[in-house]
């Protein structure tokens, strides 16, 4: 409870300062006269029409990823299972890179409804290829997956049109520049369905952790907890990735570093993972927006410049755990 509540504190902190951080002039003193009087205050086109919703975006699209490598993690039952590795995330930025490139006049809302079809394409032939959600080979077929898209991805921006390849190019960094108000609700929703889907299943997977034989033989239906931990990964991955672009890393690090910190069963994880990943999102995004203002280095680069050491060191000090 202590980690947690330190690491609540930590979101709403560099939230805070999200708000306050960009090449406009509004600052604290503005964010106090929006919160005490939104229709009178002089930063509201600044804080509340632009960076409040892309805080609240990178907030819940962070979370999103967290929550869906958890899942993963934990339906594989391998530390390694995140939404890029088992080729769910390739699998809808593909189909919305093709609708960027192909029909650029798609509407922003019809992003999410591509990208879960085809994140819940490759999660069924990989499933179906497979035949186990839990065996290594799931995990091993999912790579080839994720490597096989990737390439048709790179081949789609190499033979298309260089204006439309630039603004598919910008979203697969994982940048934050093009959100919109319109988002919020979208993102919100894939967040709450998310969490009442893993939430509501936290002590099934406590008892999956045991085994299929164990799993059966204490009553829960296996088969309906490892359709809803694919499912509800593909769904939150699919938001994301149409809100934010391509952003990976967040997956991965955000729930081994809520067993490292935090420990306990799935519902620990599951909301460390949600704060944790959450933060990093919001976090990189700031420091994308203010390093070299006003340009905007776009989020998903700088969590990978300041994710993978972190990671690291966070393995080497647990070396002789792992």
């Amino acid at each position: 409870m202590l980690v947690v509540t330190l690491l609540v504190i930590g979101l709403l902190s560099v939230s805070l300062l999200a708000l306050v951080s960009g090449s406009g002039q509004a600052g604290w003193n503005e964010l106090l006269a929006l919160a005490s009087n939104p229709a009178d205050a002089t930063g509201l086109s600044i804080i509340g029409d632009l960076r409040l919703p892309r805080t609240i975006i990178a907030l819940s699209c962070g979370a999103m990823l967290g929550l869906s490598g958890a899942a993963l993690q934990s339906l594989t039952r391998n530390g390694l299972a995140d939404p890029g590795l088992l080729g769910v995330r390739e699998g809808a930025v593909l189909v919305i890179v093709l609708a960027i490139i192909a029909f650029p006049h798609t509407p922003l809302g019809f992003r999410p409804f591509l990208g879960m079809a085809g994140g819940f394409a490759v999660a069924a032939a990989v499933a179906l290829i497979a035949g186990s959600l839990s065996r290594l080979r799931f995990v091993l077929i999912g790579i080839g997956f994720s490597w096989l898209l990737s390439a048709v991805i790179s081949l789609l921006i190499t033979v298309s049109d260089i204006d439309r390849v630039q603004i598919a190019l910008t979203w697969l960094a994982g940048s934050l520049a093009t959100v919109t108000p319109d988002m919020v609700p979208l993102a919100l929703t894939g967040l709450l369905t998310g969490c009442i889907l893993m939430f509501a299943t936290a002590r099934w997977a406590d008892v999956s952790i045991l085994g299929d034989s164990a799993t059966v033989g204490l009553g829960v239906p296996a088969k309906t907890l490892a359709i809803i931990h694919l499912c509800a990964p593909v769904l939150m991955t699919a938001t994301a990735v149409s809100c934010v672009g391509s952003i990976g890393f967040v997956g991965l690090i955000a729930p081994h570093t809520a067993r490292m910190f935090i420990g306990g069963g799935q519902k620990s994880l599951l909301a460390g993972s949600f704060l944790i990943g959450a933060t990093l999102l919001v976090v990189s995004d700031t420091v994308g927006r203010k390093a070299f203002a006003p340009l905007q280095i776009p989020a998903g680069i700088v969590l990978a410049l300041i994710g993978v050491p972190v990671l690291l060191l966070l393995l080497w000090r647990r070396r002789d755990q792992l």
